[in-house]
């Protein structure tokens, strides 16, 4: 099984329940979180003392700073060290201290390889269950305390274990099965044979492929059936789908705002993977909340962006890698490579045209396309494309929280999630220093500290 966005085939979200259920299960065999570690938000209280701050908000680094955590939550922000007397210390100096960033891009169920058009044929779903259990923490340790899993359907299942305390990973806002049409990027038969075709029958709205308003309806209401938080749906052609077309348009204009429109009845926003013009544009008269990738955005698609207040992000990371990946033989189908090579190199181009005009740009990576866990990597390449450092964490903070509609985490401010990170060093001034993130909290409980705090007491997750 690879996720809609990338490969043939995607699984039953009947029969990837129970798989995740048994991958927990035997992984729970061993003991994953110290004995004293809480199962969702810790209680004790803890002081943070950083020797340096990052205000979100204003986009600059503070001096030192004490952050008092207390029952997941930050109760209290206060220049200089100050001394808690019922919370433990946690040292942080030499260190900069950020809120937990979000990607707002992942698919946590798959990772591209040489073998991925083939695995979802030959593998089971537990296999792939196991695999997104050690993918989101991964993620998590890399300093990324929430993401937005944009297609795929262990997502809400593995949303719902890390909040039970059962596995280690991010906060989840799980899209499930992304939306298409007939042939279209995250159509899961493309690539199957016309026997096997034949067989299986054609997939509509339940399967998340549409041909008309009414299944459009049909589809996002199966989505909340299904449990997921945010709606995906593929504008365009894809890179790595098993098809020929990387940009073509394949909604109208009124079946995307058929789903947009429905969406809202369910309290939720619609992301648009997009690489072709025509698309994109369809897309966001359509009213969706972002458009992904957006590799032909031209002046007219960058003008209405701006004028609809349309999120922008880039996914330079996936761009990158697919273009890399597509002078390696073998490693991409024929008719995969040609798209690879022509699409992904224009990505980090794209982002640096969109900053330049305005757009309002967030955090993603497309994660799955590359190795989780690399997702910081983003950030470098966002500052390579002519972005301000700080502008480019405030993409995975303050903004990244706006395009998800929340308001508690993003920033480190009282009453706020105590999603808390540290790295040595000031990112501002050296971007990468966001490769080297060795503390990590998440509604105040600690998953990673710097090495001369291992063996500290309190409610630490190894």
């Amino acid at each position: 099984m690879i996720l809609a966005n990338f490969l043939p085939r995607e699984i039953s979200v009947h029969r990837i329940a129970p798989a995740l259920a048994s991958a927990i299960a035997l992984a729970s065999s061993a003991p994953l979180f110290a004995a004293d570690a809480p199962t969702a938000v810790a209680t004790k209280a803890v002081a943070l003392h950083c020797e340096h701050l990052f205000d979100s908000r204003g986009g600059r680094v503070l001096g030192a700073h004490t952050v008092v955590v207390r029952e997941g939550k930050v109760a209290d922000v206060v220049p200089g060290r100050a001394e808690i007397p019922d919370a433990e210390s946690v040292d942080l100096a030499g260190r900069t201290c950020l809120p937990g960033w979000t990607d707002l891009h992942v698919h946590l169920g798959s990772q591209s390889s040489p073998q991925s058009y083939s695995e979802g044929f030959r593998l089971d779903e537990v296999d792939f269950a196991f695999r997104s259990v050690g993918y989101a923490e991964k993620t998590l340790l890399a300093g990324f305390t929430s993401v937005r899993d944009l297609g795929g359907e262990v997502a809400p299942h593995l949303r719902d274990a890390i909040n039970q305390g059962l596995v280690r990973g991010p906060r989840i806002f799980a899209a499930g099965k992304s939306i298409a049409t007939t042939g279209g990027h995250a159509d899961p038969t493309n690539g199957y044979n016309s026997e096997l075709s034949h067989l299986l029958g054609p997939p509509g709205p339940t399967e998340g492929v549409i041909n008309s308003i009414d299944d459009a309806r049909q589809a996002v209401r199966q989505r909340y059936k299904d449990g997921s938080d945010v709606i995906k749906i593929t504008a365009t052609g894809g890179v790595l789908s098993y098809a020929k077309s990387g940009d073509a348009p394949q909604f109208t204009v009124d079946e995307v705002k058929a789903i947009v429109d429905t969406a809202k009845d369910y309290g939720y926003k619609v992301a648009a993977h997009a690489h072709g013009t025509e698309g994109m544009k369809r897309a966001v008269l359509g009213g969706v909340t972002s458009i992904e990738h957006g590799t032909y955005m031209t002046d007219e698609v960058i003008s209405l962006m701006k004028q609809k207040g349309t999120w922008y992000v880039p996914t330079i990371y996936a761009g990158r890698f697919v273009a890399d990946k597509a002078k390696v033989d073998g490693y991409y189908p024929e008719v995969v490579r040609a798209k690879a090579a022509r699409i992904g190199a224009q990505i980090q181009g794209t982002a640096a045209k969109a900053y330049k005009s305005g757009v309002k740009i967030a955090f993603g990576t497309d994660m799955g396309v590359g190795p989780h866990g690399d997702n910081a990597r983003e950030f470098l390449y966002m500052v390579e494309a002519g972005m301000p450092a700080a502008y480019a964490l405030q993409a995975a903070t303050i903004r990244a929280a706006e395009v998800l509609g929340v308001s508690d985490q993003g920033v480190i401010e009282a009453g706020k999630r105590a999603d808390i990170i540290a790295l040595p060093g000031d990112p501002v001034a050296e971007i990468g220093n966001v490769l080297k993130v060795d503390f990590v909290m998440k509604d105040g409980a600690i998953y990673k500290r710097p090495a001369q705090n291992a063996s500290a007491s309190g409610s630490i997750v190894q």
